[in-house]
């Protein structure tokens, strides 16, 4: 049988190739196969797909709007690029971030929706998703990305976590702390320090999954992410963040750990939407609010859960 680390390095997916020399075997950006790997990251599977749909403007779907339609338009597919491996060495990604950019920046620091009948105020899963993927494009130095995570810092409650949506502080607040989670730490300032660490208390006080009612979706993987949350989203920014030998993670490791299948590999729970409660009542009366969007199909091998839950096993072993 195939070893799960062989099956990751096949050449169909570049991307995954290129993380899994990086994250799981540990191989620097010099090493001559990690370049290789890089040089033909869009040229074919995920990654050339989802460039072949980008108007020649830098946006998808339509101009009018980086957010709309749910989950095809540009903002959702520069959160799925981020995640594979390209950046803005790419004159296709820069000329997209650069648009991003420009119709997302407030003048609060922060990032916001750009329909609807005005220019929408800075949101935190807006901030925290458009900074992490701008980070991960290499946009680390551009001061919106830094006004970004100083909006987080300031807009974090006081006992720790984010609000969000006006709810209330909730484990669907998780954007900030990714963001954080890729930002080098040679750059935090006391305040974003301090933004973790109260964050990651707010977190690891319930578990990763403790709020109120259980939520069954909290309990499956999905990929894309999008906004929403689940324990391999909140075990990904926890092990970044160097949290991993808390045992409050307990309940989301063993979890993580059942979900592995026989052969090493963990599968692709379910796309997004996959809601309950309130949402799911909404999605069911409004079926065009979003369109789902997959690399791979639920309910089997997922070579990108696999991946992302042996980044966080490594962590924990490391």
């Amino acid at each position: 049988m195939k070893s799960t680390i062989d099956w990751l390095l096949e050449n169909d997916q570049p991307s995954i190739r290129y993380l899994a020399l990086r994250e799981l075997i540990g191989k620097p950006e010099s090493d001559a196969d990690v370049r290789s790997t890089r040089k033909v990251l869009a040229e074919r599977g995920w990654v050339a797909d989802i460039l072949a749909k980008q108007n020649r403007l830098g946006w998808w779907v339509s101009d009018e709007s980086m957010h709309q339609p749910k989950y095809l338009s540009t903002n959702w597919m520069l959160l799925i690029l981020s995640d594979l491996g390209i950046t803005r060495e790419d004159p296709r990604i820069r000329k997209a971030c650069e648009l991003w950019i420009q119709r997302g920046a407030r003048l609060d620091g922060g990032f916001g929706k750009d329909y609807g009948a005005q220019r929408s105020a800075s949101h935190l899963c807006i901030v925290g998703n458009t900074v992490r993927a701008l980070i991960k494009f290499g946009y680390v130095d551009h001061p919106q990305v830094r006004s970004g995570l100083e909006w987080l810092v300031r807009g974090r409650a006081e006992e720790g976590g984010w609000n969000c949506f006006g709810r209330g502080r909730n484990l669907d607040s998780w954007e900030g702390m990714s963001a954080f989670a890729v930002y080098p730490r040679q750059r935090w300032t006391r305040g974003m320090k301090l933004a973790v660490e109260k964050g990651a208390e707010f977190y690891l006080e319930r578990r990763l999954h403790r709020q109120g009612r259980r939520y069954p979706p909290w309990y499956r993987f999905h990929y894309p992410v999008h906004h929403y949350y689940d324990l391999l989203v909140g075990l990904e920014f926890m092990t970044a963040l160097g949290y991993g030998d808390d045992r409050r993670l307990n309940y989301a490791i063993n979890l993580l750990k059942e979900k592995r299948r026989p052969d090493g590999r963990w599968d692709l729970d379910a796309n997004h939407p996959d809601v309950a409660g309130w949402d799911a009542d909404f999605l069911k009366k409004n079926p065009k609010y979003c369109t789902p969007f997959a690399l791979e199909k639920p309910g089997v091998s997922s070579k990108m859960i696999t991946l992302k839950a042996m980044t966080v096993l490594n962590r924990l072993n490391g």
